[in-house]
């Protein structure tokens, strides 16, 4: 049984190293990526404010050496659900069952004047550089609409400008402002909704709700927010629309923009093709960690018809979150999404002690995926 994944990020990866573990070289898994490497998120905003180096967070995925799995660079040019066959700029991958894993891109033209942004590993490690030579002013970290990857990223990156801005002794300087469409920093948690508006209110960052920034004039230097309002504005990091790659929304898969799945099983509406992750509209937030959760969902399903037997598992919707206060604090959100209810989030913290939590986290996961040794923040 030949299984084909289109994307390798958290859901692509996961599953791959699934299937291996519980099939060893019985497992015929094609994992294709258009990228060399794979780069945590949260290790664009460790790039991007100096707290390590882009080619130590970089994650070949040629290293990728486990029984019955063979990783594919190329770009994907082309998905058909019906035959289950990816077309990339070098061959034709036919399967028996495919995966659909390929994320949400961003695009940053679609909001005028908009150069400067931190969500693509490019424009965060781009973004070091401009930090390095910024002189202090008005910082406007901006989403532009929604839905988009990782909710939290944008109030980490004001706490974390914070952070760096009082290093370079630049703060007293300096005026941080985050603008969000969402009413709350995190809406499924209330208590990491409530810290970090604490936190924000602590460290003097202006805090723009439900509203989104719709351009940016750099000849006047503002950024002109949905409401009418204008900030002024030395340096713009914006969050870009997102959408599903082009490949998917020209496939045929796509409903309103992004994939449809059985919640539980995420099957989709094709036999025998499936889609994890962001380019899903299952439900969860567009982030890591459900990607993986619903990849463990998919490799069960898999591994039961390789045995001919079958499978309770079903996706709970459950996912953790770190979210970086500055200062070394961190604190983790436990949530879960289920289908007809209101999410229910948990805070631990913010400590130092859940620093050493997190690091355990990306740890295990390049043990797992690319069976090395790594250290986030190491040099």
């Amino acid at each position: 049984m030949r299984v084909v994944i289109a994307g390798a990020g958290f859901g692509g990866l996961e599953l791959a190293a699934l299937l291996s573990a519980e099939l060893g070289e019985a497992a015929d898994v094609v994992l294709i990526d258009k990228s060399a490497e794979f780069v945590f998120g949260f290790s664009k905003l460790d790039v991007m404010f100096g707290r390590t180096t882009a080619q130590h967070v970089a994650h070949r995925y040629a290293d990728v050496v486990r029984p019955g799995i063979r990783f594919v660079q190329s770009t994907i040019r082309a998905l058909d659900p019906v035959a289950k066959r990816v077309n990339t700029d070098d061959d034709t991958f036919d399967a028996d069952i495919m995966v659909v894993a390929l994320g949400a891109d961003v695009d940053p033209s679609a909001t005028p004047g908009l150069v400067d942004e931190f969500y693509t590993v490019a424009g965060a490690f781009a973004m070091r550089d401009v930090l390095a030579r910024f002189a202090g002013g008005h910082v406007v970290i901006g989403v532009t609409s929604t839905p988009f990857k990782c909710p939290p990223a944008p109030s980490e990156t004001a706490l974390l400008m914070h952070d760096f801005l009082d290093q370079k002794g630049l703060r007293d300087s300096s005026h941080v402002s985050l603008v969000m469409p969402l009413g709350t920093p995190i809406p499924p948690s209330p208590d990491a909704s409530q810290a970090i508006l604490a936190a924000f209110a602590e460290h003097g960052i202006d805090w723009h709700p439900g509203q989104s920034v719709r351009s940016f004039d750099a000849d006047r230097r503002v950024a002109i927010l949905s409401g009418g309002e204008e900030l002024p504005c030395d340096l713009f990091l914006g969050v870009p629309l997102h959408r599903a790659p082009a490949v998917v929304l020209e496939s045929g898969m796509a409903v309103d923009g992004w994939i449809p799945v059985n919640r539980l099983t995420l099957e989709t509406e094709f036999p025998d093709v499936f889609a994890v992750g962001d380019v899903t509209s299952v439900g969860t937030p567009k982030a890591g960690v459900f990607a993986e959760g619903q990849a463990g969902v998919v490799a069960a399903q898999i591994v039961a018809r390789v045995r001919g037997s079958q499978t309770a598992r079903t996706y709970d919707g459950r996912g953790i979150c770190y979210l970086e206060f500055g200062r070394d604090l961190v604190a983790k959100v436990d949530v879960t999404f289920l289908g007809g209810q209101a999410p229910a989030g948990f805070l631990r913290g913010p400590s130092a002690e859940l620093l050493a939590d997190k690091t355990a986290f990306g740890s295990d996961r390049i043990r797992r995926w690319f069976n090395r040794s790594w250290t986030p923040l190491g040099t």
